[in-house]
């Protein structure tokens, strides 16, 4: 029972054709884009891309991501059997079932078996789709069509040995094939030839089909996903690329072209599988922002704008603008940097890198963006802080304390107070409990007084590059002329910057957040926490997006916490690196919310589901949204404390008894 090759050859030959022109037609795209080094240390990036895109890592960690893996591992253990089923239509000679008994037969029980796992896996995942989809907008045709051809093929397969089996072929392999020898039961031996033509046949129009379908469709992230993994960044993606600014330079992205390579094969890449958009701050609570829809459409725009662009023609959609391809400008705002979409995300799409390159565009070609950031610009600008505060003011939080400034050879560390611990009120009290405690821990350390500037994250994030990179410049020159080389902050944003985003500008600096050198002052003794009366009650702990999921920074602020109130604070439902954003990141710390829920409603509600009586936070910002948050829903009886301020009580509770 063989098919005719006659028919077979030229139609593998055309299925062939156009998935290879399907294929070069859409990755030749991604060269219009920007140069990016992403080939260093190749035998990490193998390692990352056989744990991540084979070992499918991400996938599992979340819901329902097992059934996915069922499905794309019966893709690799089958390409053995439809590797075979194509050549065998070609050179009919060729058949598994001629390898020696005791290589075929445990072959034959895997592909059987794997094939029933994948008809299964693919049921499951169609199920799913019409009754509780990842996102409303995942029941299209092309899933399900995908999701059929996959089943059809897996079908065919089983009918083609059945039918052998039936027909008294593959007699010694029968109790090899369970599946396979059951459909066979159902088979007599006189039909057993037309139903392997027919059953050979389907499998085979299936297969072309989904070959030539492959490259022109979204899944053609089976091919893009793996490389994606492997030119994935080695680091956190907590940093933004340099902008140069050199006469008759662009800044930020305007056109696609103006995106990276890696920017553009993270857009072939995307699985449309909406992890991204459910754990998005800003999407869960009624933004325009969709991570999942600025990664398409940035893919929309590339695959119109693309072959214009490698012709030298001028591309014919804007990549900022209204209509599908285009990111419009509220979507662009509406981000707030935290990184779960990153996070998320199974095969390493980098969203904020995207979402920032395009808001410099906005901000320093365009000078449109929100009116509320014109005052913090000017400020950053006129007086490196937020609030346009005088300088000098700096250090009144210390008018109780001796304070002395740092000094190169004698001050170990220099505490880099930052803007929020300088100026803001509320949490100067944290700056004088920080600034207590490493007293108390015989710490060697000193300030910059008038002299320290902010760091520029909240700039850099909004898009104005050319202030951050001026900022930089400056604080990179003073901590030289200094001589700092030890850092501690309170702030994450500010731990952030000066450790990851300040090595572009060539400054190494050995960069400590206060709940990472509290942790180790309590372990080392030099720090000694009286629990015996728990002044905070039942308390929860919210992570800060820049000290967690971009630092990974999780274990020491609630090592601190429970060394000063004896127990372990409360989870919210969404911690550690799912952590729910406070909604102060990527400047909107700076901006108001005007569509859907505010972000820190919708923390602060998840946190009073632990009934707290103190919530605990590491980071400004989040002190800020989390209080402001407590006053509109009316719980002011619950407080709010920075690590620093509960172990300070705990330390130096002695004092005051």
């Amino acid at each position: 029972m063989t098919p005719n090759p006659t028919i077979f050859i030229p139609l593998l030959v055309i299925s062939l054709s156009i998935f290879a022109w399907g294929c070069w037609r859409r990755l030749s795209l991604v060269t219009v884009g920007t140069g990016e080094e992403r080939f260093d240390n190749p035998g990490r990036r193998a390692g990352e891309m056989l744990r991540y895109a084979f070992g499918q890592k991400r996938v599992v960690a979340r819901p329902f991501g097992v059934n996915h893996a069922v499905i794309f591992w019966s893709f690799l253990v089958l390409l053995i059997a439809n590797g075979e089923f194509v050549l065998h239509g070609v050179f009919p000679a060729v058949a598994l079932e001629k390898l020696s008994a005791g290589i075929y037969h445990p072959l034959a029980l895997l592909l059987d078996v794997v094939s029933l796992l994948a008809l299964v896996a693919v049921c499951v995942a169609a199920v799913r789709r019409v009754a509780s989809p990842p996102y409303p907008e995942a029941r299209t045709v092309e899933a399900f069509a995908i999701l059929g051809l996959i089943a059809i093929l897996m079908l065919a397969s089983f009918g083609i040995n059945g039918s052998r089996i039936a027909g008294g072929e593959l007699a010694g392999a029968r109790s090899w094939l369970p599946v396979s020898g059951l459909v066979a039961s159902w088979i007599t031996a006189s039909s057993a030839p037309l139903y392997y033509l027919a059953s050979w046949w389907v499998h085979a129009i299936a297969l072309l089909l989904f070959m030539a379908y492959l490259p022109n469709s979204k899944h053609l992230h089976i091919l893009t996903a793996i490389p994606n993994c492997f030119f994935r960044r080695l680091e956190q993606p907590n940093t933004q690329p340099r902008e140069e600014f050199a006469p008759g330079n662009e800044f930020g992205a305007a056109r696609v072209d103006r995106l990276s390579w890696k920017d553009l094969l993270d857009s072939l890449s995307c699985t449309e599988c909406g992890r991204c958009q459910n754990v998005c701050p800003a999407a869960i609570t009624g933004k325009p922002l969709n991570p999942r829809g600025v990664i398409h459409d940035i893919k929309v725009n590339l695959l119109e704008n693309g072959p214009l662009l490698k012709k030298g023609e001028n591309p014919s959609r804007p990549l900022i603008g209204e209509g599908e391809g285009s990111c419009t400008e509220e979507t662009l705002w509406s981000c707030t940097t935290c990184g779960a979409c990153m996070e998320a995300c199974p095969v390493f799409i980098e969203h904020v890198s995207k979402i920032v390159q395009m808001r410099r565009n906005l901000v320093e070609a365009e000078a449109r963006f929100p009116e509320e950031l014109l005052n913090l610009f000017e400020n950053m600008e006129g007086r490196s802080n937020p609030w346009g505060i005088a300088p000098t003011e700096r250090t009144k939080w210390s008018s109780t304390l001796e304070v002395k400034p740092f000094e190169a050879g004698k001050t170990e560390y220099l505490f880099y107070v930052g803007c929020a611990g300088s100026f803001d009120s509320r949490n100067k009290h944290v700056t004088v409990a920080l600034a207590q405690l490493l007293n108390r821990a015989g710490i060697s350390w000193g300030i910059l007084g008038k002299d320290e500037k902010c760091c520029g994250d909240s700039v850099r994030r909004l898009g104005n590059e050319f202030v951050f990179d001026r900022m930089a410049r400056e604080n990179v020159a003073l901590f030289r002329e200094r001589g700092v080389t030890k850092v501690i902050t309170q702030c994450p944003h500010c731990f952030s910057t000066l450790k990851n985003d300040y090595r572009q500008f060539g400054l190494e600096l050995e960069v400590i957040h206060h709940s990472e050198l509290l942790r180790d002052l309590v372990r080392d003794g030099r720090l000694a926490p009286d629990t015996s009366a728990a002044a905070f009650g039942a308390t929860v702990f919210h992570d800060s997006c820049y000290l967690g999921r971009h630092n990974d920074v999780y274990d020491a602020p609630r090592e601190v916490i429970r060394a000063s109130t004896g127990t372990a604070p409360a989870e919210m439902e969404r911690s550690r690196d799912n952590a729910f954003c406070c909604g102060a990141g990527g400047g909107r710390m700076w901006m108001e919310e005007h569509a859907g829920t505010r972000i820190n409603l919708a923390r602060v509600e998840e946190a009073l589901q632990q009934n707290p009586d103190t919530i605990c936070v590491s980071c400004p910002y989040c002190m800020t949204m989390i209080e402001d948050g407590l006053k509109d829903v009316k719980a002011e009886n619950v407080r709010v404390r920075d690590l620093a301020e509960v172990l300070a009580e705990a330390v130096l509770r002695e004092k005051s008894a």
